[in-house]
């Protein structure tokens, strides 16, 4: 299933929450999705880069602005409509699944 399908890999999606309140620049998704996961998830630069990359290919990713930080390139990604729908379609699908595993598990408690 292709970037614009459900389910989203875990990192794409933490990747998408990440930019779904806010603008923000590569590193600070870096850290961003660190926080969102509880430490669990921890992307390298590259494959942040890469999962970037698709999401602006796939259109649910746009680039915000660019500024000059001590001489180097910073970018500025936000979410499209496209986007945002895809990650609140994702956030349902999840809780739905969630919530059908919670209530399998206190039948079998039962």
């Amino acid at each position: 299933m292709g970037m614009t399908g459900l389910p989203l890999r875990e990192p794409t999606f933490l990747v998408l929450t990440a930019l779904a309140a806010e603008a923000q620049h590569g590193y600070s998704v870096l850290d961003d999705v660190r926080r969102i996961s509880e430490g669990r998830v921890r992307l390298q630069a590259g494959t942040l880069y890469g999962i970037l990359d698709r999401l602006r290919a796939d259109g649910l990713i746009v680039v915000d602005r660019e500024e000059v930080v001590a001489s180097r390139l910073r970018r500025y990604y936000r979410l499209t409509e496209v986007g945002r729908e895809l990650l609140s379609a994702e956030t349902i699908r999840l809780h739905r699944n969630a919530a059908a595993a919670e209530r399998r598990l206190r039948e079998a408690a039962a």
